[in-house]
């Protein structure tokens, strides 16, 4: 029970490796919030346990803002964010509309800031030495993938460490898991000739599981990741070195 009496809010907790997060936490004893835009989606992942769902379209500062002002009227304390909630599109550089452009760097980027920025002030408020969890992609460093969507996972490594400098002496540690190709509802829907080349270019010879990617993640929420922080931990079978 390695997050027993901890508060875990995981975005995008309504499917893929959200909701194994969220569920791998829940069983270690977290009492996790599960945010999603879709509600039924995140009930459904906390079916059993103790946990809040609540649904927030986290491009939206307020209503991001209002979701921690409610955790913590209900709960008391924040201990861990995991900023997993993520969008894409397959669009080709030069077709990418404007508006796409700005859904996926809202979502990606400015979403996972606005879920940052009041986690930490929910941190700061109770003196909780807490952790803060950026989901980031392999595509950030292999440029395997439509501009927006690397470019707002490469920006959040940039987020992770810029954070964890600044928060260290608060306590609070800042990280950036890295998935490779995940067998999510998002990969599933790309080509399948895009995602058997995917597929061919992992040395272990296959996607990662959502669960692999709890796992992890539960080691950087965990107290064994007591003195991590700043870096970027990389779950992708050999598909990329960082």
């Amino acid at each position: 029970m390695r997050l027993a009496g901890k508060v875990a809010v995981v975005t995008g907790a309504g499917q893929g490796m959200g909701r194994a997060i969220a569920q791998r936490f829940a069983q270690e004893g977290a009492t996790v919030v599960a945010i999603d835009v879709n509600l039924e989606a995140a009930q459904q992942t906390l079916a059993g346990t103790n946990g809040l769902a609540l649904q927030v379209n986290i491009a939206d500062s307020a209503a991001v803002n209002a979701a921690f002002d409610q955790t913590m009227a209900k709960l008391g304390h924040v201990d861990v964010l995991v900023n997993n909630a993520g969008v894409g599109s397959v669009d080709a550089f030069a077709d990418i509309p404007d508006d796409t452009w700005a859904r996926v760097i809202g979502v990606n980027l400015t979403g996972a800031f606005f879920c940052a920025r009041a986690a930490v002030r929910a941190m700061t408020q109770t003196g909780t030495r807490g952790t803060v969890i950026n989901i980031s992609s392999t595509a950030a460093v292999s440029g395997d993938g439509p501009a927006h969507y690397c470019a707002s996972k490469a920006a959040l490594m940039g987020l992770t460490r810029s954070m964890a400098k600044e928060l260290a002496k608060a306590g609070i540690r800042v990280n950036t898991l890295v998935p490779g190709p995940t067998n999510t509802p998002m990969m599933q829907g790309i080509p399948k000739e895009w995602a058997d080349a995917i597929i061919a270019g992992v040395p272990m010879g296959r996607m990662a599981e959502p669960e692999d990617i709890a796992r992890a993640a539960l080691f950087l929420a965990s107290d064994d990741a007591g003195f991590v922080t700043g870096q970027n931990l990389a779950v992708n079978g050999g598909s990329a070195f960082l």
